[in-house]
């Protein structure tokens, strides 16, 4: 299972992703920047950029760039230390779901 001390830092992530895997499953933690439409005066709200953090999961051995979109898992969270441990809740909770599909994926190395 993923702990959190097994990812590294949001001052980490505000610089660049982190990759990991466990046991077949391999993933990714990503800072992004999402609009959201803030409320305003007269106009209808405009556009305000918010930090999120993406979490993405696919099976081994590939890295994550020659990985097809369709065979990869994605999740976003609040960019935050509690983001952080939803991220691993969620790759903890994929990996539990579907045990034999991760052991298959590590055994393709």
């Amino acid at each position: 299972m993923i702990e959190r001390k097994d990812i590294l830092s949001l001052a980490y992530l505000k610089k660049a992703d982190f990759s990991g895997s466990c046991q077949g499953m391999r993933f990714r933690f990503h800072r992004a920047e999402k609009n959201a439409e803030t409320e305003g005066q007269g106009n209808g709200g405009t556009q305000a950029a918010q930090q999120v953090l993406e979490i993405v999961a696919w099976e081994a051995p590939y890295c994550f760039d020659v990985t097809p979109e369709a065979k990869k898992q994605k999740a976003e969270v609040a960019f935050s230390e509690e983001g952080i441990q939803q991220g691993i809740d969620w790759l903890n909770g994929l990996w539990q779901a579907e045990p034999e599909r991760w052991k298959a994926a590590k055994g393709n190395w």
